[in-house]
């Protein structure tokens, strides 16, 4: 049951576009002059944007020792490119259907992106990379699977079929997809993104988080993404099978991590609490 092309791509322009603001924002921080007043200004501009930002900044997932009551000072705070991802996630989570009729189980969806997420910040933090880089690893991990979202929506029937036979097989789904759909939810997520028009490395990310073996040229977010991913799948599967070995990772993303995954895992004793923290990412 492939889904046709011309159906696919119909139903890719229904979704909704991101609000003039953000995509200003991306496009202002794209640039390496961007000024931090330019970016206040164009956050300031909207007020819906405004209170989220500053609802999310002053969250706990941020630990600030003190509140910030002005786009300005949040930029002081949390950095340029914080404050870009900060938007992203809002008008991702924004724009995205809250509800399907293919069965997808949406709790599940986001507390798995969450997770993905926040494995891929500590990951980053643990290689020691530029702080100015690790927002980019939550924002990866929450937005790599909306293409799931998008097909159980829009192509809910097809979608059912797949989720049908997730649940009776050990297959993986973007396997299942490919088969019974001919198109896979990460191929669709890196579409949505470029629809978006995000980042180029962010889009990458999205579109090869399951195929990452066979992109040796692929850069560090693509690499991280994809063993965040499989850190967060171990650790679901692990509450059923307590004897369930480590993650089984790729040349490319072991050399990435640059430690075993069990040295890896051993500093994420905080993980639940920070998890619960960036809850506050799906509630706008």
């Amino acid at each position: 049951m492939t889904i046709d092309k011309q159906k696919l791509l119909t139903s890719l322009e229904s979704v909704p576009a991101f609000p003039a603001s953000v995509h200003k924002i991306l496009e202002m921080t794209s640039r390496i002059d961007c000024q931090p007043k330019e970016l206040v200004g164009v956050i300031e501009h909207d007020p819906i944007l405004t209170i989220k930002v500053l609802k999310l900044v002053n969250s706990a997932y941020f630990g600030l020792s003190r509140e910030v009551t002005s786009i300005a000072h949040a930029v002081v705070y949390v950095g340029l490119n914080t404050i870009k991802n900060v938007a992203i996630s809002v008008a991702a989570t924004g724009v995205l259907p809250k509800e399907n009729k293919a069965g997808l189980d949406m709790n599940g969806f986001w507390l798995h992106s969450l997770s993905v997420g926040v494995i891929g910040r500590m990951l980053a933090r643990l290689k020691k990379l530029p702080q100015t880089e690790v927002a980019n690893y939550f924002v990866a991990g929450l937005l790599h699977d909306i293409g799931k979202i998008f097909l159980a929506h829009f192509h809910a029937i097809e979608y059912q079929e797949v989720l049908l036979e997730q649940s009776n097989s050990n297959t993986p789904i973007y396997e299942i997809e490919e088969n019974l759909l001919g198109i896979s939810h990460a191929t669709l997520g890196g579409k949505l993104a470029e629809k978006w028009e995000l980042p180029g490395e962010l889009i990458k990310s999205i579109l090869h988080h399951h195929d990452i073996a066979n992109h040796t040229d692929a850069g560090d977010l693509e690499i991280g993404l994809s063993c965040a991913n499989k850190v967060a799948n171990y650790l679901l599967s692990k509450q059923n099978d307590d004897q369930l070995q480590s993650p089984e990772l790729s040349t490319i993303e072991m050399q990435w991590l640059g430690m075993s995954v069990q040295d890896a895992l051993s500093s994420m004793e905080e993980l639940d609490s920070e998890i619960d923290k960036a809850k506050m990412f799906i509630e706008n």
